[in-house]
């Protein structure tokens, strides 16, 4: 008898240590506990049977590289974007919207103007992105004035705060918001989030970032965050949205769904990422609306933020090919046989608005919260309207990947 209790001892013992170390290898400690409680909570309390308004948001980290590659691809989105999907609907009679989150140290005119022209259709907005590495406060507020001259003001991108400031929503490269990688590489500022709140930032759509290290410990939340020169991560937690009035000096996170669930007896990790080895499934749809990510005040609201890499060339097949066009036709299709079901397709501008006009309350609907606060690009002046200097290679000097 003794023998076998040892064996099963040690098989235990064995089975939880190779679980720790798959748990660790995909850094899920940092996350998980968050998770399983936020699932006990969904399982305990059913969500009642109303109508949603499913708001979809695709945040493209869009990164085409100099050269003939960066050139197809830019190439592909202005050709391809509007002839796949212009005839497709929302619940508010409006297009897919993407977009753009454009790297500031990838700048190259040319790809610049093209995808404003395919924004000026209707089809999206630009915001920025930016991959920086061993950086100082001083250089990243400069380095991003560069930026946001060169997007608003040349090219007649981004949105507007109601006192004429360029407003903008942010990604970092490499994942490493706020210096949150355990090594220190490709960031440098703890202080982050007030240089970007300082420069016109609205929200940043950086996360989910699992399986990095970088993931915060808060998920599928929409929150606001500080930071703190002598601390890095500091938005590993944050104030919920509506559960009290802005903390001074923070700035808005907006998540995607991160989840667990299993095919089988294999378990996934559900990130609200899109490439080509995760395409967009109503399956996945389903696993999205579980993450359950909105504002108290208003709970018909579901923020779905996907993000994905469109400018590269296997994620492309996905994002403008027949995996795309199909998920669009199942929205509708399963909107056109549920009425509780509404969806709509909106920007990362148009989503911080939306959960700002959510936490003040409103009650009116989503067409209507769409310039709640961060004003549309100006409408009026056209790209290359102003005159300019051919120029590529980024603002700053370091290039991150």
């Amino acid at each position: 008898m003794l023998p076998t209790l040892l064996i099963l001892l040690l098989l235990t013992l064995t089975t939880a240590a190779v679980l720790t170390i798959q748990l660790r290898r995909r850094h899920m400690q940092h996350w998980l506990p968050s998770f399983l409680i936020q699932e006990a909570r969904r399982l305990t309390t059913p969500r009642p049977r109303a109508p949603i308004h499913l708001l979809l948001c695709i945040a493209d980290h869009f990164e085409p590289t100099p050269g003939p590659e960066g050139a197809a691809a830019v190439n592909h989105w202005t050709r391809d974007y509007p002839t796949l999907f212009a005839n497709f609907r929302d619940s508010d009679g409006r297009a897919p919207r993407h977009t753009f989150f454009y790297p500031l140290d990838m700048y190259d005119e040319d790809h610049v103007d093209a995808i404003a022209h395919l924004c000026a259709q209707g089809f999206g907005e630009v915001e920025v992105h930016l991959h920086h590495d061993n950086d100082t406060a001083a250089s990243l507020t400069q380095t991003l004035n560069q930026g946001l001259d060169l997007l608003a003001n040349r090219h007649n991108l981004l949105g507007r705060w109601p006192d004429g400031r360029p407003a903008y929503g942010f990604i970092h490269g490499n994942w490493a918001l706020n210096n949150s990688r355990p090594d220190g590489r490709w960031c440098g500022v703890n202080d982050e989030l007030t240089i970007l709140a300082n420069t016109g930032c609205y929200a940043d759509f950086t996360l989910p970032s699992a399986p990095s290290p970088t993931q915060t410990r808060t998920i599928n939340s929409i929150y606001y965050a500080t930071s703190h020169p002598h601390c890095s991560k500091s938005h590993n937690h944050g104030t919920p949205i509506a559960s009290a009035p802005q903390p001074d000096a923070s700035l808005m996170l907006i998540q995607g769904p991160l989840r667990v669930h299993s095919r089988g007896l294999r378990p996934i990790i559900e990130n609200a990422c899109l490439q080509q080895s995760q395409p967009p499934t109503m399956d996945r749809l389903d696993q999205w609306i579980k993450a359950n990510v909105h504002v108290p005040t208003r709970p018909d609201l579901l923020f779905v933020k996907l993000h994905t890499h469109g400018a590269t060339p296997s994620n492309r097949r996905v994002l403008l090919g027949d995996p795309m066009v199909h998920f669009h036709q199942g929205l509708a299709a399963r909107a056109a046989c549920d009425s509780n079901f509404k969806f709509h397709y909106v920007t990362a501008r148009e989503m911080y608005n939306i959960a700002k006009a959510a936490e003040s309350g409103s009650t009116a609907p989503v067409a209507d919260l769409l310039d709640f606060q961060v004003l549309a690009p100006r409408p009026n002046n056209a790209p290359n309207s102003l005159p300019i200097t051919r120029k590529s290679g980024g603002v700053a000097s370091q290039v991150g990947r």
